[in-house]
């Protein structure tokens, strides 16, 4: 798997549905997935080069961000629903399909 594709997806759409959540409900922390998306967007970078200090950073910036989302957002999406649940669920998507990637890519690398 290419750990760099998932996280270059998974960063631009935090930064696409965070900063659409943003324009919608006018919210500041609708913002905080978009500043997580440029960080990771950032790391790409360095994940393309196989930096595993980049890695073990990416990774545990989309896990807070996925902890985050399924913890806190969901809930509250689920109670108001629309498109902010569209989001969110879109956003906690990408996030499991990057998680996923870079489990496989560390299970690869101990092999």
């Amino acid at each position: 798997m290419k750990i760099a594709f998932y996280n270059t997806l998974n960063s631009i759409i935090l930064i696409a549905l965070g900063l659409w959540g943003y324009f919608d409900v006018q919210s500041p922390t609708a913002l905080i997935p978009v500043g997580f998306g440029v960080i990771l967007l950032l790391c790409s970078i360095g994940l393309k080069k196989e930096n595993k200090i980049i890695s073990h950073i990416a990774v545990l910036l989309t896990l807070v961000i996925l902890v985050a989302l399924v913890g806190m957002r969901l809930p509250k999406s689920l109670v108001s629903g629309g498109v902010g649940l569209v989001r969110v669920i879109g956003m906690i998507l990408t996030s499991i399909l990057s998680m996923v990637a870079f489990v496989l890519s560390f299970i690869k690398a101990r092999r």
